[in-house]
């Protein structure tokens, strides 16, 4: 808690001092407290936007850890203002106006919206965007229109351009299509073929190299998109992998993107016998 939250409590400045002399209250930061002996998960983020002032927001990989979107922890607490403000011990400050439509809360601390958020990760973080953004979808909390507000909000900001890449609309590949595309690489680069869409183990597998104890699956955002399914198809390569079998996942943007560099991986597993 803030100072100015307990002295509306109903606590004097002195009071303050006596209940942080008897280890009630904790200092985090200069006129920011924690009450008590124990922390929440987020009682470090909550500490850092009330030591940073009125409108203070919670932001960057911080919103993201807030939002359920990327992993803790949180690391530095990154919080952003609209005036001048300084970073300090364990809070990268950033200054910048945010739109009053992107600024909200979640759980109680006053946070960026889902997609400004994706936005800042885009140009902090950049390796986490694709999760990020595929867990925003999952969750439903962001929509393509409140991604692409972001760019006229926000104009010359570091993230848009790759923000702009990973929301570029995909293709919407049926399975015997991205499959199609898997098995023209592979003759392109003169692999050894594979056997198509055969069980093993009991669940049917898109591409099988049976001596090499090879599988490849062709993954595209039509037929991939849904935690369900994300989530069924782990379990699957859990149960393969106990029996023996290297599962490796091929998408579409890397056949269609990177087929040279997706040939030599594919060549460099069937050179690697199990």
């Amino acid at each position: 808690m803030a100072v100015g939250q307990l002295v509306e409590a109903g606590l004097s400045h002195d009071a303050v001092l006596h209940r942080v002399k008897q280890g009630w209250l904790r200092r985090v930061h200069r006129g920011v407290y924690l009450l008590g002996p124990l922390e929440t998960p987020y009682s470090r983020a909550l500490a850092a936007v009330l030591a940073c002032g009125d409108g203070a927001l919670l932001s960057h990989r911080a919103a993201a850890v807030l939002w359920g979107l990327v992993a803790p922890p949180m690391h530095a607490i990154h919080v952003t203002v609209g005036r001048d403000a300084r970073s300090r011990d364990g809070i990268r400050v950033h200054r910048t106006t945010i739109h009053p439509a992107d600024a909200t809360r979640r759980h109680g601390i006053p946070v960026t919206s889902p997609a400004r958020t994706l936005l800042d990760v885009a140009a902090t973080t950049p390796r986490e965007l694709d999760r990020a953004l595929n867990e925003a979808h999952v969750l439903r909390l962001v929509t393509d229109l409140s991604l692409n507000e972001q760019f006229s909000r926000y104009p010359g900001h570091r993230g848009t351009a790759a923000l702009r890449e990973a929301i570029r609309p995909e293709p919407k590949l049926t399975r015997s299509e991205a499959e199609r595309r898997a098995l023209e690489l592979i003759g392109r680069a003169r692999l050894p073929e594979p056997e198509t869409n055969v069980k093993v183990a009991g669940h049917e597998v898109d591409l099988l190299w049976r001596a090499e104890r090879l599988i490849v699956e062709v993954d595209g955002y039509a037929f991939h998109s849904m935690r369900r399914s994300f989530e069924h198809d782990r379990r699957r390569d859990q149960v393969l992998l106990a029996r023996g079998y290297r599962v490796m996942r091929v998408t579409w943007r890397q056949l269609s993107d990177e087929p040279e560099a997706t040939a030599a991986t594919l060549a460099t597993a069937l050179s690697l016998r199990s």
